[in-house]
């Protein structure tokens, strides 16, 4: 018998010799069942016993019409379902427990084995530490449709609560295969692709293609020519800095910058459109010189808007530079020291805010900079505030420069004396045969550029920005490889963003000033 089980009530049907005989009294049968006559019920057979025949068996007989089941047809018995000699459920059919299950609880400790190896006692002062539980963190996509990613950025930001523990730049949304394209157009068919690089300093993606080319032909333009491209590379500075710092503290939240610089900066539009007949990509700038002359009466109007743009850059700096908003958004926010700067390729403001002295137009003077005079800004902290500081003062400095190309522009040609590289005058092609043939011939077929190559970089708004350009002795170029500043600076927004917070990843992409037309190319 297993313990904790009820014991199992004999069924062993009574003897012979115990039950009544026929014809005697039916009470006397219940009276010894009751417990009434002693040894009225035999000894109890083992169970099974009434399988061995006779008319002694245990089965059920007949029910009398008082609703009592009466033992081999006596008329004595107990109400339906309460006497003990009716069959029980036989032993052979009980539930019987499993042998695997039943032996879990077979040792001392009643619990399931891995419940016990999972067991540890309390500490000595019975309060239970506080569970340490390995947090994940967690993955988000910035961009690429935000609106502060300036473009198509696409961020993938590991995220511990809100700060930031790793940042994984994704780019190539804007590749448009520039490079390649380059390789199957003329030398002067090439140049609108570099409009539309960085096409928010436009003439100076140009001025950088047009110095390759006269380097492999071993030519050079005409001054007036150089004086155009420094004053005009100098008002494409401006609004690429009005770009900068106005979308930048757009992003942090300061939106009054953005629509007072706006203003000045259409005025400037103007004037490429004066010059080129375009707003933007303006083509102006060529290998040899410039498209065309200034129109009567710019250089005036430009020197009103100089006189003039000095008061807008006071306006901002006073909405901007002391805010405490603003200082709280950008100090000590996307740190980079010098030799990290110098380690990822940075250049222009973002080596400069960090306190390196680089600027090619003073340290590998192009055109007429090395005539010019003007300062270099440089930061201390290397932090986007410093870079702020920076671009409002290379503001006033390119100021300065296009006032001295406005008092220094000489008289004279704008393109190079050279017919096999300069198209021949308008004038002229209406009244010789001759002209109007070679100037069909030189867009159509353009000219042959001697084998060689050449590495030619200029300090762009943005930083560094290089052409190597491969001649094979064809009228097409073998090989245009373009260096984009913003890539390099892209780099690097891993290790700046790191340990700040996410609202502070929105301050270190507007003060890198990234455009993806040049960046993915």
């Amino acid at each position: 018998m297993m313990a904790g089980h009820l014991p199992v009530p004999n069924m062993a049907a009574p003897t012979a010799s115990a039950l009544p005989r026929h014809g005697a009294p039916a009470h006397a049968h219940c009276q010894g069942h009751d417990g009434g006559a002693a040894g009225a019920v035999a000894a109890p057979r083992p169970l099974g016993a009434e399988r061995g025949g006779g008319s002694a068996g245990p089965g059920p007989g007949p029910v009398s019409p008082r609703g009592t089941r009466g033992h081999g047809g006596e008329g004595c018995g107990e109400p339906l379902g309460r006497s003990p000699l009716i069959a029980r459920p036989r032993r052979s059919r009980q539930w019987q427990p499993d042998i695997e299950w039943a032996q879990q609880y077979a040792g001392a400790i009643m619990y399931p084995s891995k419940a016990t190896e999972k067991w540890v006692p309390p500490p000595w002062n019975d309060k239970d530490p506080v569970a340490h539980k390995k947090v994940s963190s967690l993955t988000i996509n910035f961009g690429p449709q935000h609106p502060a990613a300036h473009g198509v950025l696409r961020l993938v930001l590991e995220l511990s609560g809100e700060t930031v523990k790793r940042c994984d730049p994704h780019v190539g949304l804007l590749h448009r295969g520039t490079e390649k394209l380059i390789e199957y157009k003329t030398y002067l068919q090439a140049l609108p692709y570099f409009d539309r690089l960085d096409y928010v300093s436009m003439m100076c993606n140009e001025q950088a293609y047009s110095l390759a080319v006269e380097k492999l032909l071993n030519i050079q333009p005409p001054p007036r020519a150089q004086w155009i491209r420094v004053l005009f590379a100098e008002i494409t500075r401006l609004l690429n800095h009005i770009m900068a710092v106005t979308t930048h503290a757009l992003d942090i939240g300061a939106m009054t910058p953005f629509f007072w610089m706006f203003e000045e900066r259409e005025k400037m539009f103007e004037f490429y459109e004066r010059v080129s007949g375009a707003r933007m990509h303006a083509a102006y700038v060529r290998p040899g010189g410039v498209h065309q002359d200034l129109p009567l009466g710019l250089m005036d109007d430009i020197y009103e808007f100089v006189k003039n743009f000095s008061i807008r850059i006071d306006e901002v700096e006073e909405m901007l530079t002391n805010n405490r908003i603003w200082k709280n958004r950008t100090v000590d926010i996307g740190v980079i020291t010098a030799e990290e700067a110098l380690n990822y390729g940075f250049s222009g403001v973002m080596l400069r805010g960090s306190g390196i002295k680089w600027d090619l137009r003073k340290t590998q003077p192009y055109d007429v900079y090395d005539q010019v005079e003007f300062d270099v800004p440089i930061g201390s902290r290397g932090d986007c505030y410093d870079r702020y500081l920076c671009r409002v003062e290379e503001m006033r400095q390119s100021l300065r420069i296009i006032l001295q190309c406005l008092n220094k522009m000489p008289p004279g040609e704008i393109k190079v004396d050279d017919a096999k590289v300069s198209p021949p005058k308008r004038a002229e092609m209406k009244t010789s045969m001759e002209s109007l043939i070679h100037h069909f011939k030189l867009y159509t077929e353009g000219y042959q550029v001697p084998p060689g190559a050449t590495y030619t970089a200029i300090e762009a708004p943005k930083g560094e920005f290089g052409v190597y350009l491969v001649s094979d002795g064809s009228s097409r170029p073998y090989r245009c490889k373009i260096k984009a500043p913003g890539f390099a600076h892209l780099a690097g927004l891993d290790r700046m963003s790191q340990g700040h917070m996410l609202a502070d990843v929105v301050a270190i992409i507007g003060t890198q000033d990234i455009v993806f037309g040049e960046v993915d190319r």
